[in-house]
């Protein structure tokens, strides 16, 4: 039956195994109700298996630990494949290390670009980028972002837009070693 949404976090684990988990923000919201606020904890967390497989979510609840589980689950239910490569001008050693040509992502008033760096050259990025990217399995990036990018939860959005690019968008075949 392919085509089928997974709707259940636990056949994920089953599918990718050694899924690694890191929490990328947690907030406090408040809803004003008749009788006062009302507090809870809102968390991001990227799920990733650093070899090409990386999703994002998030959760709400009271507590932090549950908002952090929610959003681990989430993102399970969220997790894509992302297209590694060579795609460096300076580097054609042809090892999956890095994208192999530059993405762009947009979430809110955030946009980021990815370009692809040569071997060793590692992660240029923020920190919420670094992690992101890590747990995908890139290990060599440069990046340029624009907006508001001080608001983690659209700055992490966009920058997992822009790794889903790189299966969304159509390459063609001479490109491909």
């Amino acid at each position: 039956m392919a085509g089928l949404k997974i709707r259940e976090p636990q056949i994920v684990n089953t599918l990718i195994p050694d899924l690694q988990e890191e929490v990328i923000n947690i907030n406090l919201v408040q809803k004003q109700t008749d009788a006062g606020e009302k507090s809870r904890f809102k968390a991001i967390v990227a799920v990733g298996n650093r070899d090409g497989y990386i999703g994002l979510g998030s959760g709400k609840a009271s507590q932090v630990r549950n908002a952090i589980e929610k959003a681990a689950a989430d993102a399970r239910l969220k997790i894509v494949p992302v297209r590694r490569g060579c795609g460096s001008w300076e580097c054609d050693c042809g090892k999956l290390h890095s994208i192999p040509f530059q993405v762009e992502g947009k979430t809110g008033g955030v946009r980021v670009v990815f370009v692809p760096g040569p071997r060793g050259l590692g992660i240029v990025a923020s920190e919420v980028s670094k992690v992101i990217l890590g747990l995908a399995g890139i290990r060599d990036c440069w990046t340029r972002s624009y907006g508001s990018t001080r608001t983690i939860p659209s700055f992490a959005y966009a920058v997992f837009e822009a790794l889903k690019e790189t299966y969304s968008l159509i390459i063609p075949t001479d490109w491909v070693r």
